[in-house]
C-alpha cells in the first residue's frame, strides 16, 4: 500500500482498521543469495539498497530482537556533513543529500528537519580551527557559514555568553544539518525493502557464521542453519562480538554512549548546538523535550546503560551552556553500544574471508550515515567493489598506515 492523502482518507472512513502491517513477518527460507546480520538501520538500508540500486531481492535480514531495538532507536537524532577529510567530507555530504529526498524515496514519514547544526567556539583558536573546517567543506561543495557572537545570539539569545572560563565568541553553523526521527527511519527502511522482496526476519540471533575453504557459506541461527553466498556484518557495537565468529579480530573497541531527554517545555531553542569547551550536544523535539548527549563512557562495555560520572559530566557542560537548565528535570536516558574505530572512521569493506562483508566502526557518526552507509555497503556487496565513497574506508588501513585521523572522534586509546 502506497501511504498518500487518498489513502488516509479511505482508511479514515473505515475507522482505521483495515491497514495492512508495514512490512511482513516471514520464516526464514532454508537459503538466501545474500543475508545481511542486523536489524538496524545499517542493515536495513543496505538491503533496500541492494534491491532498489541493484536489483538483488533474494534478501533476508536477520536481527536478534526487534526491529529498531539497537542503536538506530538509541541516539539523539542528528544529522550533518560538517566533517573535514576526506573521505568523511563527500561520503556524510551524500548522506546528507539522500536524507534531503528520503521520504519521498520511502513514502514514508521520516520527520526530516533541516534546523541547522550549530558549533560553538569559545577561543580564538578555535575559532581559526572551525574557519578551516568551514573552508575544507566549502571547498567540497558543502554549505558552511562562520558566525561572530552577535550572529550566534540572534539565533538562540538565552546561552551563558559572558560565562567567565566559557565565553561564546561564536560558531560555525551548517543549516542543512538538522535531525531525524530515528525510530521512522528504522521503519521507513524496512517497509521500503519488504516491499521489494527482502525478507525480514525478527527475533533471530546469528550464532555462528560457517566457512568452508575460505568462503562464507551460511550462518548458524536460533532458528536454525540458513545457507548463503554472501553475508554482511552490520551490527553496530557488537561487531566485534559477530566478527569473531568468523575468526576474525577487528581494530574498535565498545563503549556505551548515553543520552537523555528532559521534561517537555516551550519552544527554547530551534537548532541543533554543540558546546565547543567539552563534548556535548543539545536540540528540542517535537515534544518540548530537550534531547542532549556527551561523552562516551570511558571502559569497554556492551551494556545498554551508563554510568554515573558521564552523567554528571554531560549535566556540567549543560549548565555551563545554558544556565537555566540547572532547573529543568530529566525525565530518562538510555545508552546504545558504538564501535569505536582508532581513527573515528567507519570500516565498509571486504573481509579476507571471501562472501563476508563488514560494515563496523561508526563511533559518533552512524546515525547521521544511515543512509550512505546503506547505499554505499549495498554496492560494495554487489558488486564485490568499494565505491569510491568508501573506498578509504578499508579494512586494512591500520596495518598500512592510511588512517583517517578526523581528530577528536575516536577512541582514544592512550585513556582507556
Amino acid at each position: 500500500m502506497r501511504y498518500s492523502f487518498a489513502s488516509l482518507s479511505k482508511n479514515a472512513f473505515s475507522g482505521h482498521a483495515h491497514w495492512k502491517p508495514a512490512w511482513r513477518d516471514p520464516e526464514p527460507k532454508a537459503a538466501y543469495d545474500t543475508i545481511i546480520i542486523g536489524g538496524g538501520g545499517h542493515g536495513l538500508a543496505t538491503a533496500y539498497y541492494l534491491a532498489k540500486e541493484h536489483g538483488i531481492t533474494d534478501v533476508a535480514v536477520l536481527e536478534k530482537s526487534y526491529i529498531g531495538s539497537g542503536n538506530v532507536g538509541r541516539n539523539t537524532t542528528i544529522i550533518r556533513s560538517n566533517y573535514l577529510l576526506p573521505p568523511n567530507t563527500a561520503f556524510y555530504e551524500w548522506s546528507l543529500k539522500l536524507w534531503e529526498g528520503l521520504e519521498q524515496d520511502l513514502n514514508f514519514n521520516a520527520m526530516v528537519s533541516q534546523r541547522g547544526v550549530l558549533n560553538l567556539y569559545h577561543s580564538d583558536a578555535q575559532r581559526d580551527a572551525f574557519a578551516r573546517r568551514g573552508n575544507a567543506m566549502r571547498l567540497n561543495g558543502v554549505d558552511a557559514e562562520l558566525l561572530y557572537r552577535e550572529q550566534v545570539r540572534e539565533l538562540v539569545p538565552l546561552f551563558d555568553f559572558d560565562n567567565a572560563r566559557f565565553p561564546i565568541k561564536g560558531g560555525l553553523l551548517q543549516r542543512r544539518g538538522g535531525t531525524v526521527r530515528h525510530d521512522a527511519v528504522a521503519w521507513g527502511f524496512a517497509r521500503g525493502a519488504d516491499q521489494r522482496g527482502v525478507d525480514i526476519i525478527q527475533n533471530c540471533e546469528v550464532t555462528g557464521i560457517r566457512i568452508e575453504n575460505g568462503r562464507v557459506v551460511g550462518v548458524e541461527t536460533t532458528r536454525g542453519y540458513i545457507r548463503a553466498r554472501r553475508v554482511g556484518i552490520a551490527v553496530a557495537g557488537n561487531s566485534s562480538r559477530v566478527a569473531a565468529m568468523a575468526g576474525l579480530r577487528l581494530p574498535i573497541e565498545s563503549h556505551v554512549l548515553q543520552a537523555f531527554v528532559s521534561e517537555g517545555i516551550k519552544p527554547h531553542i530551534d537548532l541543533v548546538v554543540t558546546f565547543g569547551a567539552g563534548h556535548f550536544y543539545i536540540s528540542q523535539s517535537d515534544k518540548g523535550g530537550l534531547v542532549f548527549g556527551g561523552d562516551i563512557d570511558g571502559y569497554n562495555s556492551y551494556a545498554q546503560r551508563g554510568n554515573l560520572p558521564v552523567v554528571e559530566d554531560v549535566m556540567s557542560c549543560a549548565v555551563a551552556l545554558f544556565p537555566s537548565l540547572s532547573r529543568l528535570r530529566y525525565l530518562r536516558q538510555w545508552g546504545g553500544i558504538m564501535d569505536m574505530s582508532m581513527d573515528g572512521s567507519p570500516i565498509i569493506d571486504r573481509t579476507p574471508i571471501e562472501g563476508l562483508f563488514l560494515n563496523a566502526g561508526w563511533c559518533y557518526g552512524g546515525f547521521k550515515a544511515t543512509p550512505a552507509s546503506g547505499w554505499c555497503f549495498a554496492h560494495t556487496i554487489a558488486t564485490g567493489n568499494p565505491h569510491p565513497l568508501n573506498s578509504g574506508f578499508r579494512l586494512d588501513r591500520f596495518a598500512t598506515g592510511h588512517v583517517i585521523d578526523e581528530g577528536g572522534r575516536g577512541a582514544v586509546p592512550n585513556l582507556h
